[in-house]
């Protein structure tokens, strides 16, 4: 309907829907684009969904400027990522791997990990090497609690004029954010601050970039989420697990994190993306390696069967 859409990622809201629709989903480094204020205690960060990885380049020259009100904010980028987005990608770099659910007890669909193996070949043949380094992830209840403190909290601070008018799951929310008292919101952000440090280290002493799954299921059914949520409202964010498990990990790190749509399920002919995430900064490599794979699997031409 455009040939560009501005998006905001908080657990995956650019990533996501780029991976539902078959289009690229660029969630830029914690700090790059700024906020009139900073979201989520930098969990959440701005950005486009686009057709195509030039298109995200040139939107991330407007988009990533210094900003001398924003609480942190780094220079312009010297080099345009349009520009960087051309060059030559560098061979012989260590590529991770990530299929298993970072949450335990969510099943990964076979359509999701065979797109991983898709972008792995590819990468694979154009020099890259593929290894078996673990992410150093922290275990479930830790992660889970970090990220869901700052998320519930964050969600209330929206004003509501009215509400009563809104979602049951949006009051539930705010509800859930009132009964964390200050003490146990401050551990929480110190336990993110905690957890990014630890995948960070890891992730730069493992590998250049690490390819996972965008969801870990297929593009669900309008209004799946809301299964349960009669009774139980918050389980919304409990249903949203599967399409999220991937993506919010990196929200909590402020890595870049794309989501390409490099394949498609045989039998319902729904989109599949993988998630590429580089280091802290890295925009231009991810942009360059991911033109590298629209070159060798097109898809800004790609539309679903109607039938």
């Amino acid at each position: 309907m455009a040939p560009i859409a501005h998006a905001e990622d908080g657990g995956g809201s650019i990533r996501i829907p780029a991976s539902c629709n078959g289009l690229v989903g660029l969630k830029p480094t914690r700090g790059l684009v700024t906020n009139a204020v900073v979201e989520v205690e930098g969990l959440g960060t701005g950005g486009v969904l686009t057709r195509s990885v030039a298109d995200t380049a040139v939107a991330l020259d407007v988009l990533a400027r210094h900003d001398p009100g924003a609480w942190w904010s780094p220079p312009t980028p010297r080099t345009s990522f349009a520009a960087a987005m051309k060059t030559d990608v560098p061979t012989g770099l260590r590529i991770g791997v990530l299929t298993d659910s970072p949450i335990d007890g969510i099943r990964v669909h076979p359509a999701c990990v065979a797109a991983v193996d898709v972008a792995l070949r590819m990468l694979e043949s154009a020099g890259q090497h593929i290894v078996d380094t673990p992410l150093p992830l922290p275990p479930t209840d830790e992660l889970v609690t970090a990220f869901t403190t700052l998320w519930n909290v964050g969600g209330a601070g929206i004003a509501l004029a009215e509400p009563d008018r809104v979602e049951p799951h949006n009051r539930a929310l705010r509800e859930a954010a009132r009964a964390i008292d200050s003490w146990t919101y401050a551990e929480g952000v110190r336990k993110t601050q905690q957890l990014s440090r630890r995948i960070v280290e890891g992730f730069l002493a493992g590998f250049d970039l690490l390819v996972t799954p965008t969801m870990a299921c297929l593009p669900p059914l309008v209004g799946a989420w809301r299964t349960g949520t009669e009774d139980a409202p918050l389980r919304a964010l409990l249903n949203s697990y599967p399409m999220g498990v991937f993506t919010s990990v990196f929200n909590v790190t402020g890595q870049p994190a794309i989501s390409l749509p490099v394949h498609h399920d045989e039998a319902t002919g729904l989109p599949v993306g993988i998630q590429i995430v580089a280091a802290p900064w890295r925009e231009d490599l991810l942009l360059q390696v991911s033109r590298t794979l629209e070159l060798a699997l097109p898809w800004a031409g790609r539309r679903p069967t109607v039938s």
